[in-house]
């Protein structure tokens, strides 16, 4: 910063080229805009693509504004597809026209075959930049090839073999090739089962495919076996962080957002809220329903309302654990809905199990704070049972039977399952106190 400000910029450059490209990224988003064009311009052509993809949006947005179409063409064909694809989808259709205008014939029919594949897919998320290999190369060849044409490939770790429909034949690591010697055949060595993944494949499973196999890339075929690409382990970590950030926002009873919460206006953030806020609040209506049904209980026995907020608030936890743990373990495959059974037994085992040691504690509470009340403390202890044994109970079937009717489980947590769960303890608590204590 202090170079920027003292305007040496030889200086400033020497430093920047023997930086990380993320890290140079960081620090041009620092910058004002005006600085951030000087600064980004004075970068080496090979660094600039780059730490372009390393940029937000907006930022990118601005510098393909500032720049000539020379270098606006140079960054295009220097930029992976996939991080082509990525901008491109989220720039304005005007900018779109502008940077495909100044893209080379066959990288522009390259980015828009990818733009085709549908959003949030395994062709959305792929690259074209992969290193491809005939079974009938010797590994001297192989070699060889990946020598002349590795150079602005994403990978060369795994090469994949294809025959000439470009039909997906095998797989070889570099390590295969390294531990044979050179007048091997690449067919004597490759691996004929392919993990692989169809353009049209969502994109949540793909990340599966990669926690189940460790995976560093993977390819992607269309419908007829085609090699059209493959998908980094770089591109799935961006995945994983989209998919958990969408899922916590779900959580908080948010609609999505792509953007980063800073770059977020105001009008959008409560646009995103609003919804889910008006569903929540009329729904809990449904209390104040129940609270009205048993006034006479409150007049008979005013003590019964002091214990109302214990028995929503640990309800509304004990459920919110088991949603917790229910969207977790769904969300990393650990749980399917064929489980529901299982879960709910297991569900309601640790249910009794909580409901008993907080009924003992709160019991002998209440002995000591209320003597001669004996009656009132077995109500309450009774209802406490009950409430977490139900809470556990909808907390974990909820996110199931959402995924059973095709939406996402992480809708069904904290803020709908406590709406729920303070209805059921009510009407438990109030159905308890009414039969033990006699009122009418």
């Amino acid at each position: 910063m202090e170079l920027v400000e003292a305007r040496q910029f030889r200086k400033l450059r020497d430093i920047l080229v023997e930086m990380n490209e993320a890290d140079v990224a960081e620090f041009i988003q620092e910058l004002d805009l005006d600085k951030m064009v000087l600064i980004y311009r004075m970068l080496p052509k090979g660094m600039a693509a780059d730490v372009f993809s390393f940029l937000e949006v907006d930022e990118q947005e601005h510098i393909i504004n500032s720049i000539t179409d020379y270098e606006l063409g140079k960054i295009v064909e220097d930029l992976y597809v996939d991080d082509a694809v990525d901008m491109l989808e989220e720039l304005p259709a005007t900018v779109v026209r502008r940077v495909l205008k100044n893209a080379q014939p066959e990288t522009r029919k390259l980015i828009n075959q990818f733009l085709q594949y549908p959003e949030n897919s395994a062709g959305s998320i792929m690259t074209a930049e992969y290193i491809g290999l005939k079974k009938n190369m010797t590994v001297e060849q192989a070699f060889a090839y990946i020598r002349r044409h590795g150079v602005g490939k994403e990978t060369i770790y795994t090469c994949y073999v294809t025959d000439d429909k470009r039909c997906l034949e095998g797989v070889v690591t570099v390590k295969d090739l390294l531990m044979n010697p050179y007048d091997t055949y690449i067919r004597d060595i490759m691996d004929s089962y392919v993990i692989k993944a169809i353009t049209t494949e969502d994109q949540e499973d793909v990340v599966e495919t990669f926690n189940k196999y460790d995976l560093l890339s993977l390819p992607v075929v269309d419908h007829e076996d085609r090699l059209v690409g493959i998908v980094t382990v770089d591109d799935i970590v961006d995945v994983m962080e989209q998919e958990a950030t969408e899922d916590f926002e779900k959580m908080a009873a948010m609609l999505p957002s792509e953007k980063p919460y800073l770059k977020t206006g105001v009008l959008e953030l409560a646009r995103n809220r609003i919804p889910w806020l008006l569903i929540l609040m009329f729904t809990s209506m449904i209390t104040g329903g129940i609270l009205l049904k048993y006034e006479n209980a409150f007049a008979v026995m005013p003590l019964l309302v002091t214990f109302v907020p214990m028995l929503m608030d640990t309800g509304g936890n004990c459920g919110n654990q088991s949603s917790t743990m229910i969207i977790r373990g769904m969300a990393v495959g650990e749980i399917e809905p064929s489980d529901a059974l299982r879960v709910l037994w297991k569900e309601c085992r640790v249910g009794l199990l909580c409901g008993l040691v907080l009924a003992l504690a709160n019991f002998i509470r209440l002995l000591l704070q209320y003597p001669g009340r004996e009656l009132v403390c077995l109500t309450v202890v009774l209802s406490l049972l009950g409430t977490v044994v139900l809470a556990k109970s909808i907390g974990c079937t909820m996110p199931i039977l959402a995924k059973v009717l095709h939406l996402d489980p992480a809708i069904m947590a904290a803020p709908l399952i406590t709406t729920v769960v303070d209805a059921c303890s009510l009407v438990i608590y109030f159905k308890i106190a009414c039969m033990l204590l006699q009122i009418s």
